[in-house]
C-alpha cells in the first residue's frame, strides 16, 4: 500500500497545497498565474525605469542629429598692438576769484554852522480883562487895586484964572472884538422872557415829524453895537430843529439894547438854550 504522504516528483507546489481542495476557487488560479504576472510586471517596470533614465541621453542624441553641421572657420591670430596710453594733462587750476572791493569808509563831515543870531521876540503880558480890572473887594484890610496903564497927561493950558480939571483914564474897547464878559449885557425889549415868547410863537412845528419827543439845542448869536443880531448858530443834535430855530431867530426884527463896557456899545455874544417837546 503506497504512502499517501509521498508525492510525485512532477507535482508543483500549488498542486501540493491545493490537493484535496477545491481548485475552482479563485485562489488556485491566482497562485498559478502569479509567477507569470510577476515576471511581466518586472519587465514592464524595468522598461519604464530604463526609458525614464535614458530619456535625457536620447533627447541629446536626437538634438545633435537634428543640429546643422558646424562650419569651421580658420582664424589666424593677429598680434595686437597696444595703444599708447593717453596721458591726461593736468588741468590748469582756475585762479581764485578776486576779493570783493573794500568799501571805503564814509567819513561824515559835520560842519559847524553857526546859526544867525535871531532877535528874541518881545514877550508882552496882555492886560487882564476889563471885568477883572473893574472888580473891587471891600474889607477892613487895604488891598492894592489894578494899576491903570501909564498915562502922561497933556501939559496944562495957560492959566486963565480957572482951575484945571483932571480927565479920567478909561481902558480902550474894541469896535470889532466880540465880548462874552461885559459890564452891561445886551437886553431884548421886554426882557428875555419876551424874546422866548417871540421864538416859541414864530417857531413852525410843521418842519418836524412830530414824534421826536423832547429836543434840545443851544442858539448863539452876536448882538451888534447897533442892536441887530448876526452870526446865528445852533449846535443841537437834530438838524431840522436847528434849521428851524435859526430861521425863527432871523425872523425876529426887534433890535436889542447893545452890551456896554465903560459906557461904550460893544459886540456881545449871546447864548440861548432852547428846549421843545414834540409828541405824536
Amino acid at each position: 500500500m503506497a504512502d499517501e504522504n509521498v508525492y510525485g516528483q512532477n507535482l508543483t507546489l500549488n498542486e501540493i497545497v491545493f490537493e484535496n481542495r477545491n481548485k475552482n476557487y479563485g485562489a488556485y488560479d491566482i497562485r498559478t498565474q502569479y509567477p507569470r504576472l510577476l515576471t511581466k510586471s518586472f519587465i514592464i517596470g524595468t522598461s519604464i525605469f530604463l526609458l525614464i533614465a535614458l530619456s535625457p541621453l536620447i533627447y541629446l542624441t536626437i538634438k545633435n542629429l537634428a543640429a546643422e553641421d558646424q562650419v569651421e572657420v580658420n582664424a589666424d591670430l593677429v598680434e595686437i598692438i597696444q595703444e599708447d596710453k593717453i596721458i591726461e594733462q593736468p588741468k590748469e587750476e582756475e585762479p581764485p576769484p578776486p576779493p570783493p572791493p573794500k568799501e571805503e569808509e564814509k567819513i561824515e563831515i559835520i560842519q559847524n554852522v553857526v546859526p544867525e543870531p535871531v532877535k528874541a521876540p518881545k514877550i508882552e503880558t496882555p492886560p487882564p480883562p476889563i471885568s477883572k480890572q473893574l472888580e473891587t473887594t471891600t474889607g477892613v484890610t487895604a488891598q492894592e487895586g489894578v494899576k491903570a496903564p501909564a498915562y502922561t497927561p497933556p501939559p496944562p493950558p495957560p492959566s486963565t484964572g480957572t482951575k484945571a480939571s483932571t480927565a479920567e483914564v478909561k481902558p480902550q474897547v474894541s469896535d470889532t472884538q466880540v465880548y462874552s464878559e461885559v459890564e452891561q449885557t445886551a437886553e431884548f425889549p421886554g426882557g428875555i422872557n419876551a424874546f422866548r415868547n417871540k421864538v416859541s410863537g414864530n417857531f413852525d412845528g410843521s418842519a418836524m415829524n412830530g414824534d421826536e419827543g423832547t429836543v434840545k439845542t443851544e442858539i448863539t448869536f452876536v448882538v451888534e453895537r447897533d442892536g441887530s443880531i448876526t452870526d446865528i448858530k445852533a449846535n443841537g443834535k437834530n438838524s431840522d430843529f436847528n434849521s428851524e430855530a435859526i430861521r425863527t431867530i432871523k425872523s425876529i426884527k426887534n433890535k436889542w439894547t447893545p452890551a456896554k463896557i465903560n459906557g461904550q456899545s460893544v459886540r456881545y455874544r449871546f447864548r440861548l438854550p432852547l428846549t421843545m417837546n414834540f409828541e405824536g
